[in-house]
């Protein structure tokens, strides 16, 4: 198993983000057996963050309430959080100012009943140079207050930067099928080459992978995705035949779709050249994290040669964001 900042993780991670942030967030009791159930899989890195919800009413909150009931699974979980954003806003804000407001608060919001295993910016303030954000990360190292530095949403040339003033732990980028942007712009090589892990959110890319989405209507009035340009009418039709195929290769090996986009995921990281890569992928129930966690591991060659054939012949239409 791979280890993160001295700690090792299970096959697969897990994003805790997905159950705070809903219009309709599952009941505490459905949380608790959902996180449960991901320790019981092997499922270990926990991805959370104090924008994943309201001040009020985040991740971190869910977490305290958690490892209050269950202390015995607090050093079985790699921690992962993100912040580094104006308090109650989508926007970045890595001023020193606000960078300690942010792994403060977080960590009086965990109350000491779990360490922060990993602290990441989750966007790079473009006015604030990722040296300075670093520096101010690396003093709460030393000082044993958060055990590591990530980084979210960043390129190769920033992972560099930031690497050569504190060893970054880990780089959290989107990465699936219906994403392949990491292997093309050097963010998995520059990985590779640093050894740090890659952590991949959205790997069901965004729910499509899973087959539950066969057309707009599918996705919830209200819900992100429809601004998304890969989710535009035009955009979403021409990407159809790719989440079609995706079904069809998991239909004839008898498996769920969401299963062959995590084995492919994790496969990357057999290939030569390739740093560590953890999917994280959301869930907000026991059942999809025993689908997600089911299945195959990795592809054979023959499996992935197929995918690449398939990727190739359906490049995505439309950006990320």
């Amino acid at each position: 198993m791979p280890s993160l900042v001295g700690k090792e993780i299970g096959p697969t991670g897990y994003g805790t983000m997905g159950m705070t942030w809903r219009p309709q967030p599952p009941t505490q009791e459905v949380c608790f057996e959902t996180l449960n159930t991901t320790l019981e899989l092997g499922a270990n890195f926990w991805n959370g963050g104090e924008l994943y919800g309201t001040p009020e009413y985040n991740s971190l909150h869910l977490l305290n309430k958690y490892f209050t009931k269950y202390p015995e699974n607090a050093e079985k979980v790699v921690l992962s959080i993100k912040g580094g954003l104006k308090k109650g806003q989508l926007v970045p804000d890595c001023s020193e100012a606000n960078i300690r407001r942010s792994v403060d608060e977080c960590l009086h919001q965990l109350d000491g009943k779990k360490s922060i295993d990993i602290f990441e910016c989750a966007r790079q303030d473009p006015q604030v140079p990722v040296e300075q954000t670093i520096e101010v990360l690396a003093k709460y190292v030393q000082e044993g207050k958060i055990g590591g530095i990530g980084l979210s949403e960043v390129d190769a040339d920033t992972i560099r930067r930031a690497h050569k003033v504190h060893p970054i732990a880990a780089v959290e980028v989107e990465m699936s099928m219906w994403s392949t942007d990491i292997l093309e712009n050097d963010i998995a090589k520059t990985c590779a080459e640093l050894n740090i892990p890659i952590v991949a959110y959205s790997p069901l890319g965004r729910g499509v992978l899973t087959g539950a989405v066969t057309s707009l209507t599918d996705i919830p009035e209200g819900d992100f995705r429809h601004h998304l340009p890969r989710f535009s009418d035009d955009n979403f039709q021409k990407n159809l035949k790719l989440i079609n195929e995706v079904k069809e290769l998991a239909t004839r090996k008898g498996i769920a779709p969401a299963q062959i986009a995590l084995a492919w995921v994790r496969s990357q990281s057999a290939k030569p050249g390739m740093p560590t890569i953890i999917p994280i992928p959301g869930g907000t129930t026991k059942d999809k994290v025993i689908q997600n966690m089911g299945g195959v591991q990795v592809l054979t060659d023959s499996e992935l040669a197929e995918i690449d054939a398939i990727l190739k012949g359906n490049v995505v239409a439309g950006g990320r964001y």
